[in-house]
Formats: structure tokens, C-alpha cells, sequence
């Protein structure tokens, strides 16, 4: 998709409750746009009460209309409906993504979209498909499971991806049977709303996918509603540690968490074709300008090729073109926002104090005068207590590690609180599977860094990186509830 001009792109700053667009709240937030700051836009702020009234909408919708207890083949049709408009709507659905995210419009155009339409449509499939079963019992019994929605789903979604992201929580959910109260990040809340109207549109009946603007207070006031049945989100472990805490404190709902990570890309010698393992280094952690959950931000390498390596990857930064997101050439994302950037900065220049050595980049693109572009870093002879490999940046920082041995390198990829993702880069089959059952992470890449469009792989962490998973058959039947039946045949 070409170039567009961000000041004809008209957006709708509201909620969208019952299948209409409310602009109510007791304040607004405005909203600026990451590439240059400019605020274009302003959203209503849900407080308490219109979490009552969204909610309490979706519970009436739920029960009202039909779509639990539809027959599961009509509500995959209504989904795919919905997936085909999703898939058709890129024109209108790429520029509103890309003007007040981090996604180039390119990138928004070419796979955010069709990405988002392609999980839709995987998620309609398990409608007819997964449910209950007939168990094992004594001959004179009837034992089963019956595989029931919980009812209303809070889903929060995160600023990164927006529209991924949000369609991870929504069709599983409405696959399942559930109405959905969706909360976008304050700072990217526009395309969602675009999503909304396109399910509308598809058939799903008014109430049953909603979203409510606003900040921390909004989501926490969602997720405490004792009519949510089930909490979903993705963003940072602080957030999600105090989601589960009201969780626990409002009804024990179950919850589905991914959040932070800070994870390993270990490289032996034997690694074949060194430079696309660069470029797919490079990539792990330059991608949407490192703000992505699973960037590969530890790179752990041999050390007989670790100086070879980091002078390829660097070549591939220095091919980055940094740009607005509008702009079709921009292969460097704008960082979400000043504060962000800032704070990568205070980052890197601390693990510098410390002893680290900055060995490539380490400084805004352009001197600052862009805008919050920051050129992608590498810093060396870092340890495991700098704060580089401790924190997770959220930003494209890159550490390097040296190791010898296999078991040092494996020492070095574990993480002690953060267990997302890693990857593994060799040629030795034997080694690779004696990682991917070592690392504590809850994805291990095999020479190959990120995701493809297999939904039937699910994602989520260890430890501190998360409860539960996204994708795969599991984030559907974690939108269900199972009941269980004896009947005794002999009455």
C-alpha cells in the first residue's frame, strides 16, 4: 500500500456499546501520533459507570439474542463473514492502524491486516468442531462434558499491535459463544472500533463485541465487573500481576496473561548461512522498533564468531530507514511515545555506567530531531546482573553474550524471571532439542526467530512471562467452561 496523508484520515473518538457509538465520559484523553507528536484525535475515558453500562449491555446481548446457543456451523459462517470484510476492508483498516501506532503502513497493509482477517476466519473453524465429550463410566452410566461460554470476556488489549493483538482476545472468545468488552490502549484506540463495525456488519449481533476507550482506570474497573466472566490480556508483567490480584479479589476469574519477556537467541559456530542468521537477529529485535514482547534481545554467541556476527548484524541496521508510520519507505518504527524513548535511553546509558561497552548505535535517529526514532543498539560485555539483560527494554537494544561450552550457553538463556520466547541457531539436531527441553520459555524457535501464520501453535510464557496461552486450540477452549454429567442409566 502507498504512501497516505495522515491529515485525511478521519477517526471516531468513542465507544462502541450495542452496536453504536457512544461518545460519553467524565474526561477525554487525547491521542498523538508516535511518528511526530502531533495529537489528532481525543477519546472519552469509561469510567465506573459506563463499565456498568457496557457490560451490563453484553450480559443482556449474550442472553438475548441467540448467539450462545446458535447452531455452531451458522456462527462460524457469521465469523467468516466477518474475517472476508476484515480482509477487504485493508484500505480503510491499514491507514487507521498505522497513523497512531508503530506499524508502517506497509507492514499494516501487507500482513496486520490480512494477518488479522486469517485469525478470524482459523477461529470461526473450531466453532463446530471443539466442545464436549463422552467419558469413560461403568455400563449402567452416561458420563460427559459439556463445553459451555462464560458469558462476557474482558479483554485488554495492547498498543503494539493493535489490531492483532485485539483480534487474539475476540475470536476465540466469540468462536466460543461469548460477548466481548474489549479496552484498547488508550494510545492506539481507532482501529478497533473500525473492527467492531465490520463484526456488526458480518451479522454478530449488537452487544455481543463491544469496546470501551480509556486508561488504567477503565481496565480495572473492567476487569472487577462481577459480570466478566473471564479476564484476557497482553502487556506488561506489573499490569498483569495487579489484573490477576482483582481478578482474585472480584470472583476468582480465570485469566489468560502474556506479558514481558527478555528473550535468548543463542548462536553456535555451526550455524549455517551466518548471514541470514544476521538478518533474522537483526530482525528479532528491530521489528516494530523492539517493541514486541518475544523481541529477541539477548544474544548469547559463540565466541569464536561473535565479532563476525555482530559486524553482519549491524550492517543490516544500518540499512534501516527510519520514517513516518504513513510513509511506504519507512523500515524503522517511531517509538510509541517521548517517555518511551526516554526511558530506553536511561536504559542504555546506565548499562553503559555500569561497565557494558556500546558497540553499535546507542542514540535517537537523526539527533532526536524526528521525532522518538531510536537507532537500534548493541552492547557488549554485558553480564547478567546489567540492566539491559535484566529489564525489558521494550525497544530495539540488543545485548551480546560470549560462551565457550554448551552448558554455559544454556546458563546464560535462562532468564530468572522472564520466560516468553527463545531461539536456537545451529546445526547440531542432538543440541537443539537439548535446548528446546532446557530453556524454561514457552516457545523455542529453531533456526528461525517469530511466529508464522500458524495459529494452531499457541503462545504464552513461563514464570513471570505469563499465565495461560494465545493461539492454538488452547485460547479457544480457555474461552470455555466444562460442566460435567453422570447420568445413571438404571432410574
Amino acid at each position: 500500500m502507498n504512501s497516505f496523508d495522515p491529515g485525511k484520515i478521519v477517526v471516531r473518538g468513542a465507544h462502541f456499546i450495542g452496536g453504536e457509538y457512544v461518545d460519553e465520559g467524565p474526561q477525554r484523553i487525547d491521542v498523538a501520533r508516535p511518528s511526530d507528536g502531533v495529537v489528532y484525535a481525543s477519546v472519552p475515558v469509561a469510567d465506573g459507570a459506563l463499565i456498568d453500562r457496557a457490560v451490563d449491555n453484553a450480559w443482556t446481548a449474550w442472553r438475548s439474542s441467540g448467539w450462545p446457543r446458535i447452531a455452531p456451523r451458522e456462527r462460524a459462517r457469521i465469523l467468516r463473514r466477518f474475517a472476508d470484510l476484515v480482509a477487504a476492508d485493508v484500505e480503510t483498516l491499514a491507514p487507521l492502524e498505522a497513523i497512531g501506532s508503530t506499524r508502517p503502513i506497509r507492514d499494516a497493509a501487507a500482513w496486520d491486516v490480512p494477518y488479522t482477517a486469517e485469525g478470524i476466519r482459523f477461529y470461526a473453524e473450531f466453532a463446530d468442531k471443539l466442545g464436549g465429550e463422552v467419558m469413560s463410566t461403568d455400563h449402567d452410566h452416561l458420563g460427559m462434558t459439556i463445553a459451555e461460554p462464560y458469558g462476557v470476556i474482558g479483554a485488554i488489549a495492547p498498543w503494539n499491535f493493535p489490531l492483532v493483538m485485539a483480534s487474539w482476545k475476540i475470536a476465540p472468545a466469540l468462536a466460543a459463544g461469548n460477548a466481548v468488552v474489549l479496552k484498547p490502549s488508550e494510545m492506539t484506540p481507532f482501529s478497533v472500533l473500525r473492527l467492531a463495525e465490520l463484526a456488526l456488519a458480518a451479522g454478530v449481533p449488537k452487544g455481543i463485541f463491544n469496546v470501551v476507550q480509556g486508561d488504567g482506570r477503565t481496565g480495572d474497573a473492567l476487569v472487577r465487573h462481577p459480570r466478566i466472566g473471564k479476564v484476557t490480556f497482553t502487556g506488561s508483567t506489573r499490569t498483569g500481576a495487579a489484573i490477576m490480584a482483582a481478578c482474585a479479589e472480584t470472583g476468582t476469574k480465570p485469566v489468560t496473561l502474556e506479558l514481558g519477556g527478555k528473550s535468548p537467541q543463542v548462536v553456535f559456530a555451526d550455524a549455517p548461512r551466518l548471514d541470514a542468521v544476521a538478518r533474522r537477529i537483526a530482525g528479532a529485535i528491530s521489528g516494530n522498533a523492539g517493541q514486541v514482547c518475544n523481541a529477541g534481545s539477548r544474544l548469547l554467541v559463540e565466541r569464536s564468531i561473535a565479532d563476525e556476527l555482530s559486524e553482519r548484524i549491524e550492517q543490516v541496521f544500518a540499512e534501516l530507514k527510519p520514517g513516518a508510520t504513513w510513509a511506504r519507505g519507512t523500515t524503522l518504527s517511531p517509538i510509541i511515545s517521548e517517555p518511551q524513548a526516554s526511558r530506553i535511553e536511561s536504559i542504555v546509558q546506565r548499562t553503559v555506567a555500569g561497565g557494558a561497552t556500546l558497540r553499535y548505535g546507542g542514540h535517537r535517529a537523526d539527533g532526536g530531531k524526528s521525532g522518538p526514532f531510536y537507532w537500534p543498539t548493541i552492547l557488549s560485555n554485558v553480564t547478567q546482573q546489567s540492566e539491559a539483560v535484566r529489564e525489558e527494554v521494550f525497544g530495539p537494544v540488543l545485548t551480546l553474550q560470549t560462551f565457550d561450552a554448551e552448558d554455559e550457553a544454556l546458563e546464560l538463556a535462562q532468564h530468572p524471571e522472564y520466560g516468553l520466547a527463545a531461539g536456537v541457531h545451529t546445526a547440531d539436531l542432538g543440541r537443539a532439542l537439548r535446548f528446546v527441553r532446557s530453556i524454561e520459555a514457552g516457545t523455542v524457535w529453531v533456526n528461525r526467530y517469530g511466529r508464522t501464520s500458524d495459529f494452531m501453535i499457541p503462545t504464552g510464557g513461563y514464570k513471570r512471562s505469563g499465565i495461560g496461552k494465545d493461539l492454538g486450540r488452547q485460547a479457544y477452549e480457555a474461552n470455555l467452561r466444562f460442566k460435567s454429567v453422570l447420568i445413571d442409566l438404571r432410574s
